[in-house]
């Protein structure tokens, strides 16, 4: 298979879904209405919520959301071949994923930018809104500590990558203080000096790693999780101009570049995808994810195709930015299509290796000498490379390597093999770097609501000692699975518990649809959730069937039976929630309707 096929295909059905099934929701369904305050306007207080140019903020969500899921997951899921993945990618960015993201986005927004249980509050009830908070929650640090799994196997022992993810912060520091008030307004030119920085701290690298001070930029696993909580905690407490916009912002440049550079490495090289269409491990066995293709590779891919994380964003941080309500549409539907872009270059360049040699860096040496497999190039490989590449699971080094592979079969970039490597393991930290920031605030809004429901002054976002007590709060949750986790429990766990809150999204995204006089229209959201839910439920079976509890891996299990019922109280509610809801035939659309009775979900819907 010509891997040029696969992305002139990929890119005309995501362009082509935006246009005409993201334009239809956001025009037909939503009702976006140009004219009306958003809260980002109505309480703008230059820390949490601020009116920010569509083009910054796209780049500071598409950075947010973008983080181990369309780099990692589809990666790991080659293990079923080339096609699953890419099927998935493509049908679930359009009609699944992008949804998703849109319509829950569309909800924050009309209601002041509240987080999703708050929203689950006002159109499910009280106890579905507590429900929800517990719920996300405890849902979002599971995630949190999987995405940041990646970035620490990544930068451990990388002087080379944490030198230079590192001079990031400072860099972006220094841009949101420009911005803010030695050149406001004036993004082109900050744009322009913040690449300049970030560019200068990729040439430094090879230097600091080869030099005598590389040792303090030497850390181990364990340190790098510590490293990371402490940054988490930074991005959730600074205010957004100062550290998380700007970083967002300008790590995406970075993110766009290095993929649309690795796009024309692959129209150049033409390279051949090695890995078959469907492997054998389609029907189970495989060594990297344990199970049949249905149903774990929805939930392995994750982020690529549809992610529960996203929501978290889209109430959380992005509602509060948005300057007007037609900058959802590029925001909300238009990021999913770009991270499900990347996605599916991510899968091309793991699939263009040698298919022994892939097997060969995500399986365990153990695992791999029972697939009776030679590797082909790798050797060769690990030798361009300066390390051994063998036996390194977790998806992110044969995305490294396979991204390098592209790159040195371009004429007189074989010798730089060793530096598109370590750059490309220092590109993965980046996407990854920007959710952790995102995720940890998010978690503060979440635990404050939750909070705030038992003791008023906890509720008030302006008091810096709300902000720290419960910045503080997340970043210790997460930071401690993490810091005590590994790849192989963490990941699968991670997967289900997003997808599980991707479903919980799609229940509260019909709940809004139904309000707002749109019954005729919940297909949207009601189809996938369906879907994500059989997949997600069925995965969780199987994990703790024939891996948890025949490994006795007793945390795993009791996490995993919580997921579940979570997801069955959670949809219980909601679908008992919507036939009330359609037998009262109170949100039956009139005959005429006027754009305020479209865009009432519970809310004044008064014309600002």
């Amino acid at each position: 298979m010509n891997s040029i096929v696969l992305v002139i295909i990929g890119a005309l059905i995501l362009v082509l879904g935006y246009r005409f099934y993201g334009c239809w929701i956001a025009a037909k369904v939503l009702v976006l209405d140009k004219n009306r305050e958003v809260p980002a306007k109505k309480f703008e207080d230059g820390h949490d919520y601020l009116p920010t140019n569509k083009w910054v903020l796209l780049g500071q969500h598409f950075a947010a959301i973008a983080g181990a899921g369309p780099l990692i997951g589809p990666v790991l899921a080659a293990q079923f071949g080339y096609l699953p993945g890419t099927l998935w990618i493509l049908i679930g960015g359009v009609l699944a994923g992008a949804v998703h993201d849109l319509v829950i986005l569309f909800a924050s927004v009309r209601q002041d930018g509240q987080t999703i249980a708050e929203i689950a509050r006002k159109n499910l009830g009280t106890r579905m809104g507590f429900i929800t908070s517990i719920s996300v929650i405890f849902i979002l640090i599971i995630t949190m500590a999987g995405l940041g799994l990646p970035i620490v196997n990544s930068l451990a022992n990388s002087p080379w990558g944490t030198f230079t993810v590192g001079f990031t912060i400072p860099a972006s520091i220094f841009i949101g203080i420009y911005l803010k008030f030695i050149r406001p307004g004036k993004i082109g030119e900050a744009t322009i000096i913040g690449m300049a920085l970030i560019l200068i701290g990729v040439i430094l690298g090879p230097t600091i790693q080869t030099s005598i001070i590389a040792p303090f930029f030497t850390f181990n696993v364990k340190q790098i999780s510590l490293i990371l909580a402490i940054y988490g905690f930074c991005g959730a407490v600074l205010p957004v101009w100062l550290l998380l916009l700007p970083r967002g912002y300008l790590s995406t440049y970075m993110k766009v570049g290095v993929i649309l550079i690795l796009v024309l490495g692959i129209i150049l090289v033409r390279p051949i995808i090695q890995m078959p269409a469907f492997t054998p491990f389609v029907n189970g066995g495989g060594p990297i994810v344990p199970g049949k293709v249905f149903p774990f590779i929805f939930i392995t891919i994750a982020c690529g195709a549809l992610s529960g994380f996203h929501c978290l964003i889209s109430t959380g941080t992005s509602p509060k930015l948005i300057a007007n309500e037609k900058d959802i549409l590029p925001v909300g539907y238009g990021s999913m299509v770009i991270e499900s872009f990347v996605a599916l270059i991510a899968l091309i360049a793991a699939t263009c290796l040698p298919t022994a040699d892939y097997f060969a860096i995500n399986s365990a040496p153990a695992l791999f000498a029972k697939l009776n497999m030679i590797p082909k190039e790798l050797p060769m490989l690990s030798q361009l490379v300066g390390e051994n590449l063998a036996g390194r699971p977790g998806g992110s080094v044969s995305l490294a390597v396979g991204m390098s592979y592209v790159f040195y079969k371009i004429p007189g970039l074989k010798a730089l093999m060793s530096y598109w490597y370590h750059f490309c393991i220092m590109f993965e930290a980046l996407f990854i770097l920007t959710t952790i920031d995102s995720g940890t605030r998010i978690g503060r809004y979440l635990f404050q609501d939750l909070f705030g429901k038992f003791y008023k002054p906890f509720k008030k976002q302006d008091s810096w000692f709300n902000t720290i007590l419960f910045s503080f709060i997340m970043t210790f949750c997460w930071g401690y699975l993490l810091y005590t986790g590994n790849i192989s429990t963490i990941w699968p766990l991670f997967g289900v518990a997003n997808q599980s809150l991707a479903a919980i999204t799609f229940a509260i995204g019909t709940s809004v649809l139904i309000k707002m006089k749109k019954k005729k229209y919940i297909l949207i959201t009601i189809i996938p959730m369906i879907f994500i839910s059989v997949a997600t439920l069925t995965a969780s079976f199987e994990n703790i069937i024939g891996n948890y509890i025949p490994n006795h891996k007793t945390t795993l299990t009791v996490l995993s039976i919580i997921l579940i019922v979570i997801l069955a109280v959670i949809l219980y509610e909601s679908i008992k929630s919507w036939i009330s809801d359609l037998k009262s035939h109170k949100y039956d659309s009139p005959k005429k309707t006027t754009v305020k009775e479209n865009v009432n979900i519970g809310i004044d819907t008064s014309t600002k």
